[in-house]
């Protein structure tokens, strides 16, 4: 048996929106989704191949034939189309403080079952990123849909390549299908078990008592050697800024911020070297990531910035910052209150102890000047869509408007090619590091451990663990 410990351990709906590391990893084992990512591209999965049509709105999934789900029942197009439909819904799709997610690119679209094993997506718009989307949409059995939708989660039934065995709350197991169409895990039965203790998690990966500690503490872990792994999550840590009312309206005073911190530095001291600094509005793991150097700190351009709007004898910001997600957002606050002092930017700071109310806040559009927050979806096109897009004016957009931003993010969704694709967006990464949206910080550095030496084991792009491509990790794995 394979024992995964980590800080979190819980299963919810499948077609609800989440981003946890902790629990992705459990959905992504147990159900199988129509592509799968790896690294800013994606490969067959459920459906062997796939077409799509110039303007990106008729797409076409041929799917293996003879998968069943792990109930007996028969994975087929007509399954995966109710799936579909069902994460189109209104009332799915939730993720903290935004509701439908799915709906936004779902809603509307044609799902038909053309024959048993080809299924076809006529979508209302353009978009040539599908792909992101289906990536994280779980073809649940539908029989489990009833269940489900009463609230009861641990109804679990996929086609993926571990059966779930029983869900506690301090655990969760489930075991291998040997038959699974994508080939046999290395390691057999699994256990994602609760250690919310970082330190523990790391003592008990050197007991010997669980094969994989994820989330460990940055510079204790480095006792690992080489067990040890460290991945960039592509998590942006950002604060987002209030462009529809105040003196963030104006994009001299939006840049003058970012030319006035030292992201190096922020890293240091506030995340003891465990980052990368973040220039643009997604990571590098990302599709179409623009170059990693943007304009230096440059203080005396950022004070110029800031008398030419008006400013030059001080401005004061309105800071509102959570006391977790991100878990360090008081100390970056502290911070960064200390390099814009440098400038004649004062912060005054409002705490949020309660994190979902929060997140609501920000949904409403109820900020001050800024807030601290992050963007995690792995896909461009959707942080362009949901984020920024003033037509949209999604849940987390906060007023931003560029019609030039707007403009490439129309070409993009309706251009197939991947490689001119990734060059719009790498035009609107460069946008946006002159006129941006966010003050964009960091990507955490995160470490995991796994028991055995393995120097050729990387983490996937998104920073999930892929459980069914782990390497075997204890005797009797196979």
């Amino acid at each position: 048996m394979t024992v995964i410990a980590q800080a979190r351990v819980g299963i919810h709906d499948p077609h609800d929106c989440t981003d946890s590391s902790d629990e992705l990893p459990i959905l992504h084992a147990i159900y199988d989704t129509l592509v799968r990512r790896v690294g800013q591209g994606f490969i067959p999965h459920l459906a062997k191949s796939w077409t799509v049509s110039e303007d990106a709105r008729f797409w076409t999934f041929f799917l293996h034939e003879g998968v069943l789900f792990h109930d007996g029942s028969v994975c087929d197009s007509a399954a995966v189309a109710q799936n579909l439909e069902r994460m189109a819904r209104e009332d799915k799709g939730y993720t903290l403080g935004a509701p439908a997610v799915w709906r936004q690119f779902l809603g509307g679209a044609s799902i038909e079952s053309i024959t048993p094993h080809k299924l076809q997506v006529t979508l209302t718009a353009p978009m040539a990123d599908l792909l992101d989307v289906l990536e994280q949409g779980f073809i649940v059995a539908p029989s489990a849909f009833s269940a489900l939708d009463a609230g009861n989660f641990s109804v679990q039934i996929g086609s993926g390549p571990y059966r779930l065995l029983s869900l506690e709350p301090e655990e969760i197991r489930a075991a291998r299908i040997d038959t699974h169409f994508a080939g046999l895990p290395a390691n057999n039965n699994v256990t994602w078990r609760l250690v919310p203790d970082p330190a523990e998690r790391l003592h008990l990966l050197e007991q010997g008592a669980v094969e994989v500690a994820n989330a460990l503490d940055f510079e204790t872990s480095k006792s690992l050697g080489e067990r040890r792994h460290e991945y960039l999550s592509p998590v942006a840590i950002i604060y987002l800024l209030n462009a529809a009312k105040g003196p963030l309206v104006d994009p001299r005073i939006r840049r003058a911020l970012s030319l006035a911190v030292d992201r190096d530095a922020i890293v240091q001291t506030v995340m003891a070297g465990a980052a990368v600094p973040l220039t643009g509005f997604i990571s590098q793991n990302h599709f179409g990531a623009g170059p990693e150097a943007s304009t230096g700190r440059d203080l005396e351009l950022a004070r110029a910035l800031l008398t030419d709007a008006g400013f030059g004898k001080g401005l004061t910001l309105e800071v509102d910052c959570p006391t977790r997600l991100p878990d360090e957002a008081e100390r970056l606050t502290t911070a960064l209150a200390l390099q814009l002092a440098e400038v004649g930017v004062i912060l005054n700071v409002h705490i949020h102890p309660e994190r979902e109310e929060y997140a609501h806040m920000v949904r409403r559009k109820e900020i001050r000047d800024m807030c601290v927050f992050d963007s995690s979806p792995m896909s461009t096109y959707r942080v362009l869509y949901e984020k920024i897009d003033a037509r949209i004016a999604g849940s987390w957009w906060q007023g931003y408007a560029n019609p030039k931003i707007e403009t490439l993010i129309d070409q993009g969704r309706s251009t197939t090619n991947r490689g001119a694709r990734a060059e719009i967006w790498r035009q609107a990464y460069r946008l946006l590091q002159d006129d941006p949206a966010w003050l964009t910080l960091y990507n955490p550095v995160r470490v995991i451990g796994l028991a055995g030496n393995h120097p050729d084991f990387t983490m996937p792009a998104d920073g999930v663990i892929d459980v069914a491509r782990l390497p075997r990790l204890c005797e009797g794995a196979t």
